[in-house]
């Protein structure tokens, strides 16, 4: 992966990198969790779905007002929400709770995402956005390999309390380090960043 010269890309890739390695801790282990809060089958699926049916509402309801925020306020309230619902994993010893907690999952996810992918978008370079995209597609897939890893080992030795606690203060790390760095994503401050890549054919296919 070539190392590129955009401030606001590499700041983003790192702290949402930071994010989504935390997010996998639980990544497939999810599964054997609820399992252990209750043995049927289906409350894997209930809770999942409740999570993503939370997304699309909460989704829905920022693709009316959302553009009225400024996007890096949405991803670090995306970052706050899921560090505390991670927390709050701790306390869930029933179903109910869980569902619960999975909406305010959702509800993280629906913020937060979305103003992802807004500011990335708004800072792609010239000429770069296959390149760039996967750029971000190699870190993103290293950081997911890592946290499935790396929550497996910790969860068959310790359980999952320790993970619950490291995916929420790893999101914080994340959140502090973007509010730190948020002058980044001003496109005034990073226009100049930003560049063109020299590396692009004139000719494309299909034209």
């Amino acid at each position: 992966m070539k190392l590129r010269k955009n401030v606001a890309l590499r700041n983003l890739f790192f702290y949402n990198g930071i994010f989504c390695f935390a997010q996998n801790l639980l990544g497939p282990l999810y599964a054997v969790f609820v399992q252990r809060i209750d043995n049927k089958i289906i409350w894997v699926s209930i809770a999942w779905a409740t999570s993503l049916v939370s997304t699309t509402f909460f989704v829905y309801i920022l693709s009316r007002v959302g553009d009225r925020f400024r996007d890096k306020n949405l991803l670090l309230a995306g970052f706050l929400i899921r560090s505390v619902a991670w927390f709050l994993f701790l306390f869930v010893n029933s179903i109910p709770a869980l569902l619960g907690n999975m909406i305010l999952v959702g509800l993280g996810e629906a913020v937060g995402t979305p103003a992802f992918n807004a500011i990335f978008a708004e800072h792609l370079d010239d000429g770069c956005h296959v390149a760039e995209y996967s750029d971000w597609s190699v870190v993103l897939n290293i950081m997911l390999a890592g946290g499935t890893v790396i929550g497996g080992l910790v969860v068959s030795r310790f359980g999952f309390k320790p993970i619950f606690v490291m995916m929420s203060l790893l999101s914080l790390f994340a959140f502090w380090g973007t509010y730190t760095k948020r002058t980044v994503y001003d496109l005034n401050l990073t226009r100049q960043s930003k560049r063109k890549c020299t590396t692009k054919s004139d000719t494309t296919l299909g034209d």
